[in-house]
């Protein structure tokens, strides 16, 4: 035992680290997930808020251009104009002015060759110095594909104005016509790095403050739902291990997922569990078997033994040596039918039996099995029934194995009905089946025990001393001789009154 401890001791600092190596991977995975989430939304979160931007400032520049269009025309149509103007062109400068302002633009007018005549800053400049054209934007030049088709309608583009700018920019124009003539044309400029920069800075600052609070929320519950789902893996990591090491009364708790709808890790929990149980009966039916098989041998190997001593070395009188040597044939008999047993069963579970089908008598089988049985059935009083009812029913099978399920069942009836008790048997026409029937009294098999007889190795009480030369193979080699015949076979008993065996076979 110490030794033992101190192996799993060596072996704990392996199933923690493959526990953490598993729970990190799951971790990371969901964080490399989540973060590669964030960081498709952020980036497409900004093209949308940039397309979105530069659709609003192209709407707004055109609204105020047509509208600086409409009233520089008013003015320079008007009588006003010729009237007072210095007062004119000074309106429409400061119409300029106060928009440009409001909107965060460059808005200004230029003459039908591209040169620009009335800005916001002519004002700043001192009118009082003005000669017809501005002498802040007097080096701007609009080129000439631009203004052929400014002229005629009003556009929208993007660019610098040939270098006229000192950056990218909104560009939006509306010629400014007096009667059917255009006389001008109103350009707005808008920078697109001074004005969405800072509006892309600051959504992409909020964005990260909230991603921010989301990640943290986010990593927390994935380490707690990876925690929970990595815990049954680990769980059924160290069952496996204990299995291995011949431990099967380890269970995994099923309270570790208690969901109304069970999901696939419930599920195989319960498969899990259930193939321990399984496991730890096969493990329990295997050590009884030995444990049967041992005593088995054991007891005949010793009578056929002291008996044959007693022969050679005198012990046993001449007159009573054939006695004793009829006991000594019964027990090698006995063996030989233990062996036939286990060699019969090795050949069925490895699928190497093959039916060899010929036409017979069931009835007639049953009858010469019984008649076997004779001198056992005589000596116990046993009332056998139903042999006046039976007739002649042929099935086509494999003769050896069919006599094998009839008189393991005929075997277990007389060996289970008490003195004085009764065996009762039949073969009946059910059609395209033959039903046969053995019935016998005695104590009977308990409800929880009826399922289980046909079970290998099993037996139903070990306790009594009637089943103490049994293996617990005859019952489970009776189904497999019947299913492989394509059968089926169930046992019905009520306590203390009788047990009935029914198997049918298709004829």
């Amino acid at each position: 035992m110490k030794e033992q401890s101190k192996k799993s001791d060596k072996k704990s600092p392996r199933t923690k680290i493959r526990r953490s190596s598993l729970f990190r991977r799951f971790f990371l995975t969901s964080a490399l997930m989540l973060l590669g989430t964030l960081l498709i939304a952020g980036l497409t979160l900004m093209v949308f808020v940039s397309s979105y931007w530069m659709n609003e400032k192209a709407e707004l520049l055109k609204k105020n251009v047509y509208s600086v269009a409409s009233n520089t025309a008013d003015v320079l149509s008007s009588e006003y104009m010729d009237e007072n103007r210095k007062a004119s062109i000074m309106m429409i400068c400061n119409n300029l002015n106060q928009i440009s302002s409001a909107i965060d633009a460059d808005i200004f007018v230029v003459d039908t060759e591209g040169g620009i005549i009335y800005c916001k800053d002519i004002l700043k400049s001192g009118f009082s110095l003005y000669t017809g054209s501005c002498m802040l934007h007097g080096s701007y030049k609009i080129d000439e594909k631009i203004m052929r088709t400014a002229v005629d309608r009003s556009c929208s583009l993007t660019g610098d104005l040939d270098g006229n700018l000192d950056s990218l920019s909104f560009i939006v124009s509306s010629p400014v016509k007096v009667g059917e003539e255009t006389v001008a044309v109103v350009f707005a400029t808008q920078s697109l790095t001074r004005g969405l920069a800072p509006y892309i800075v600051a959504i992409f600052r909020m964005f990260s403050y909230a991603s921010m609070i989301g990640i943290l929320f986010a990593l927390i519950v994935a380490y707690i739902s990876t925690a929970r789902t990595t815990r049954p893996l680990r769980l059924m990591s160290e069952a496996a291990k204990r299995y291995a090491n011949g431990d099967f009364s380890y269970r995994i708790p099923t309270d570790i997922r208690k969901t109304k709808n069970p999901d696939e890790v419930t599920t195989l929990i319960e498969a899990f569990n259930s193939m321990a149980q399984d496991l730890a009966m096969l493990e329990s039916s295997r050590r009884s078997f030995i444990a049967n098989v041992s005593h088995e041998l054991k007891t005949p190997m010793t009578t056929i033994g002291g008996f044959i001593d007693g022969i050679l070395d005198g012990t046993i009188s001449e007159d009573k040596q054939e006695q004793y040597l009829g006991i000594v044939s019964d027990e090698v008999k006995r063996l030989k039918r233990l062996v036939e047993q286990m060699l019969n069963l090795s050949r069925i579970e490895s699928g190497e039996v093959k039916l060899h089908p010929s036409e017979f008598d069931i009835s007639e089988m049953i009858v010469s099995t019984l008649l076997s049985f004779e001198q056992m059935i005589d000596a116990k009083s046993i009332d056998v029934r139903g042999l006046e009812t039976f007739t002649q029913l042929k099935i086509n099978a494999d003769r050896d194995m069919i006599y094998q399920v009839i008189y393991n069942l005929v075997d277990n009836a007389v060996k289970y009905t008490p003195d004085g008790g009764y065996i009762e048997v039949s073969a009946t026409d059910g059609g395209d089946r033959a039903v046969v029937r053995v019935t016998n009294s005695g104590h009977g098999i308990e409800p929880e025990e009826t399922e289980k007889i046909f079970e290998r190795f099993y037996k139903v009480d070990k306790s009594r001393s009637y089943d103490a030369k049994s293996a617990g193979m005859g019952l489970y080699l009776v189904k497999m001789l019947v299913e492989l015949h394509n059968g089926k076979i169930k046992a019905h008993s009520v306590i203390d009154d009788h047990t009935d065996f029914i198997f049918w076979l298709p004829k």
